[in-house]
C-alpha cells in the first residue's frame, strides 16, 4: 500500500527514543504533545495544532472487556492528543506480556510485521496532522526479529530524533551512545530531555556533562512533575516548532 501523504509546509515528524525502557518517553511524549497541542502553527492561518500519536509497537497489555490488547502507554498517549483516532490506529501491534516484543511475538507465533508499522504511520500522515509524534519502544536498537530493529522505521520514515535520557548511573555512557547510533544512522536528533524521576546523587554535575558531551540542546528537565500539563510547560519548543 503506498499512500500520497499530503504537503503540509509546517508538517514535522519526531520519534522519541530512550537510553533504556522504563525511562519516561510516554510521559515526555505526552507532555509534548500537550505542549503542541496548544501552540499555534507558523506562517499558516491555524491558531493551534493538530498533533497526531503513534505508539507503533507495545508489550505489556492487559485484555479490555471487549476482546481487545490495551497498552497503556498507547492509551495515555491517544487521551493526549487532539485528533480523532482509534486505539488500533495508534498501536498497531500489540503483545499481552511484558517482555521483548520480538519475544513476545515469537511465543504469539506472530512475526512482527514491519510493513504494518510502515503502512499504519503512512495512514496516518496522510490525516494532515501539523505534527506527528512517534513514540519507540524500549532503547535506539529495539529488534524486531528477523534482524531487523525498530529504528529502521524512524530511518525509512526521515523522523527527527528525540532522546530521553534516564537520569540514573550510567546514563553518561547510555545517551553518548544512543546519540552516536542515531547519528550514524544518518537521521538529525534534534535534542534531548533529563529525565530524573529517581533520585540520582550529582544530578545536576550529570546534566551539567551530558550538556557537554551531547551536541543538541537540552529540551526539558523532569523530576516529581505534579501533572502532564505542568511537564508540558516546562518543555522548550522554539527548535521544535
Amino acid at each position: 500500500m503506498n499512500l500520497k501523504v499530503p504537503f503540509i509546509k509546517s508538517m514535522k515528524k519526531y520519534f522519541i527514543t530512550a537510553t533504556d525502557t522504563d525511562a519516561g518517553k510516554t510521559f515526555f511524549a505526552c507532555a509534548l504533545v500537550t505542549a503542541l497541542s496548544k501552540a499555534s502553527v507558523k506562517n499558516t492561518g491555524f491558531s493551534t495544532s493538530k498533533v497526531c500519536v503513534y505508539k507503533p509497537i507495545s508489550a505489556g497489555c492487559t485484555l479490555s472487556k471487549t476482546g481487545h490488547l490495551v497498552n497503556e502507554d498507547a492509551a495515555l498517549l491517544l487521551a493526549a492528543c487532539n485528533m480523532e483516532l482509534s486505539l488500533s490506529q495508534v498501536n498497531p501491534i500489540a503483545f499481552e506480556p511484558a517482555i521483548a516484543p520480538h519475544i513476545a511475538a515469537q511465543l504469539a507465533h506472530q512475526p512482527i510485521n514491519f510493513s504494518l508499522i510502515k503502512n499504519t504511520y503512512d495512514t496516518l500522515c496522510a490525516l494532515a496532522p501539523h505534527y506527528m509524534i512517534t513514540e519507540g519502544a524500549g532503547g535506539w536498537r529495539l529488534p524486531l526479529g528477523n534482524g531487523k530493529y525498530l529504528s529502521e522505521f524512524a530511518k525509512e520514515t526521515e523522523q527527527e530524533v528525540i532522546l530521553v535520557v534516564n537520569m540514573k548511573l550510567g546514563c553518561l555512557n547510555h545517551a553518548v551512545l544512543t546519540y552516536q547510533s542515531i547519528i550514524n544512522d544518518g537521521l538529525v536528533c534534534v535534542g534531548w530531555v533529563a529525565n530524573a524521576y529517581k533520585e540520582m546523587p550529582y544530578l545536576c554535575e550529570n546534566i551539567a556533562e551530558l550538556k557537554l558531551l551531547l551536541p543538541i540542546p537540552l529540551l526539558a528537565e523532569f523530576s516529581h512533575e505534579a501533572s502532564i500539563d505542568k511537564a508540558a510547560q516546562k518543555i522548550t519548543l522554539k527548535v521544535l516548532i
